[in-house]
């Protein structure tokens, strides 16, 4: 019998570092990808081309597919995959995606928050209703860089990213909720992930400024669908529980 393989839709700063690990523990490194043998820099995270690459040296011992990769990457590859994904709040990702560019990148330490949110590559890029991004492209609005692909978001993308949540993705959780989530994995997939130890956290400052109840604000209205896609997500917690059937 042909194990099954998994397609983690990996959204940025949703705790996915930290399932990312648990896996390797559990499945072993070589099981999850990336690995330390997959490429360099965002090619290992982002590149399709390198993932293809890739599983065409070792895909015999990959169960899980991670980086960051829109769902659609999945209809590009060989084989089908079982597929599990968690979301966050959206100001709250996108206040921890900002801080976290000050740790990635030294030239950042001294920019304000509004200058990070408001970085043409980053926003565009990893920012703008991100979450909405990684679930509703399709294959042919992907490019080598999917999750950067400089797609504009739409209603019609939101519409299909609710219908991605509830239909294609197998388990859901929320970041807010993520113990529930780790515990709805090990059920479904009938693994033991273990300890949550939490990784690539990035902390907040202690004290707001009315600059940040602004871009608070700003991140609300400009990722309006990313919040909406999230409240469903919330909804569809509630409502249905963490299982697409």
């Amino acid at each position: 019998m042909t194990a099954d393989k998994y397609f983690f839709v990996h959204l940025q700063k949703t705790a996915g570092t930290t399932l990312y690990l648990m896996m390797r523990r559990h499945l072993g490194h070589p099981a999850v990808y990336p690995d330390k043998s997959d490429g360099e820099g965002v090619d290992r995270v982002l590149g399709v081309t390198n993932l293809k690459q890739t599983l065409a040296r070792r895909g015999d011992e990959i169960q899980v597919i991670t980086g960051h990769y829109p769902l659609a990457t999945a209809e590009l590859l060989d084989g089908t995959f079982r597929t599990f994904t968690v979301l966050r709040e959206p100001v709250a990702r996108t206040r921890s995606f900002i801080r976290h560019q000050r740790v990635l990148d030294p030239t950042r330490v001294d920019l304000s928050d509004s200058e990070i949110y408001t970085d043409p590559f980053l926003f565009n890029g990893l920012v703008h209703n991100h979450m909405v991004k990684m679930l509703a492209l399709k294959p042919d609005e992907l490019d080598d860089y999917g999750a950067l692909a400089n797609v504009e978001m739409t209603h019609d993308h939101l519409e299909r990213a609710k219908q991605r949540l509830t239909n294609d993705i197998e388990v859901l959780g929320v970041q807010e909720d993520f113990v529930p989530f780790i515990r709805a994995i090990e059920s479904r997939f009938g693994w033991d992930l273990g300890e949550i130890n939490t990784a690539n956290t990035t902390t907040a400052k202690p004290e707001r400024t009315a600059e940040d109840d602004e871009l608070d604000a700003r991140i609300r209205v400009e990722n309006a669908l990313d919040c909406e896609l999230y409240d469903f997500a919330v909804e569809l917690l509630a409502t249905r529980g963490p299982f697409s059937n």
